[in-house]
C-alpha cells in the first residue's frame, strides 16, 4: 500500500474527494485518518500511515488511549502529525462526551453527581480532578478541570481550587476525581489532599462538603464514609 501515493489514486476514490461526495459518515476509518493527516512522505502514502496508525490499537474506540509518543514512532509521522491527530481526537471527544454546565443541578447527594458526571470521568488512562463550585443552596455555578495526572500534594494547588471558587462566587465546593484502577477507595495521598483543602476551606470560609472518587461502574463518597463532616 505504502508504494501508492495518493496522487496515483483516481480523483475520485482519494479521501478528501470521497468526503466532498460522500459526506463524512461514508468514509472508513483509514479515510478519516488520513485526512485529519493530511499529507503523506514521499515513501507513504497518508492512507498507509492511517494503516499503520490503526494498527497500534485493537479497535477504533481505543483511539481515544493512544499517546504522543506512540504515533511518533511511526516512520512517516512526525510531532506535527501527531498532535493534530491527537487534537482532533480530543475535540471530537468534546463534542460528543462533554455536557453543558447544567445551573440546575443541585448538588444534595453523591451518587446524583456520579451519575452526572460520571462519562467525564471515565474511560480515561490519566487521573482528572475537577471541582464543582456550588450556591448558598448547593445548586451548580461553575466547575473546573484543575489537574491532570498522579495526584500528589505538589500538583494539587489549593491555591487554584480556591482561586476559581472566588471568581464564580461560590459558597461551597466539592471535588471530584476518578481513579483508572477502577478501586474507588481513596489512598493514603488521597485523604491528605482532602484533609489538607478541608481545613484550607474552613480558613477561607468556602467549606470543602464533599470529595467524591468515581470509576466506571462505582463511587467513594467522603461525606458519606464520615470523612468530611458538614
Amino acid at each position: 500500500m505504502n508504494s501508492i501515493l495518493i496522487k496515483d489514486v483516481p480523483q475520485d476514490e482519494r479521501p478528501r474527494e470521497r468526503l466532498v461526495k460522500y459526506g463524512a459518515k461514508n468514509l472508513s476509518t483509514n479515510e478519516l485518518i488520513a485526512i485529519i493527516l493530511k499529507t503523506g512522505t514521499k515513501d507513504y502514502s497518508s492512507k498507509y500511515l492511517a494503516n499503520e496508525v490503526l494498527k497500534l490499537v485493537k479497535d477504533v474506540t481505543d483511539l481515544k488511549n493512544i499517546t504522543l509518543n506512540k504515533l511518533i514512532k511511526i516512520n512517516g509521522i512526525g510531532a506535527v502529525k501527531a498532535i493534530d491527530f491527537l487534537a482532533a481526537l480530543e475535540l471530537g471527544r468534546r463534542v460528543y462526551e462533554a455536557k453543558p454546565l447544567d445551573n440546575n443541578l443541585k448538588c444534595n447527594s453523591a451518587y446524583k453527581i456520579f451519575k452526572h458526571f460520571k462519562s467525564e470521568l471515565t474511560g480515561i488512562n490519566q487521573e482528572c480532578f475537577y471541582c464543582l463550585y456550588l450556591n448558598q443552596q448547593k445548586m451548580l455555578i461553575d466547575k473546573k478541570l484543575l489537574f491532570k495526572g498522579t495526584l500528589n500534594k505538589s500538583l494539587v494547588h489549593p491555591r487554584e481550587i480556591f482561586k476559581e471558587a472566588y471568581l464564580a462566587s461560590a459558597a461551597y465546593i466539592i471535588c471530584i476525581h476518578n481513579h483508572p484502577s477502577g478501586n474507588v477507595i481513596p489512598s493514603s495521598e488521597d485523604i491528605n489532599i482532602t484533609n489538607n483543602l478541608v481545613e484550607i476551606g474552613k480558613i477561607q470560609g468556602i467549606p470543602i462538603i464533599d470529595h467524591i472518587i468515581v470509576s466506571d461502574n462505582n463511587y467513594y463518597s467522603f461525606y458519606e464514609n464520615e470523612l468530611i463532616g458538614r
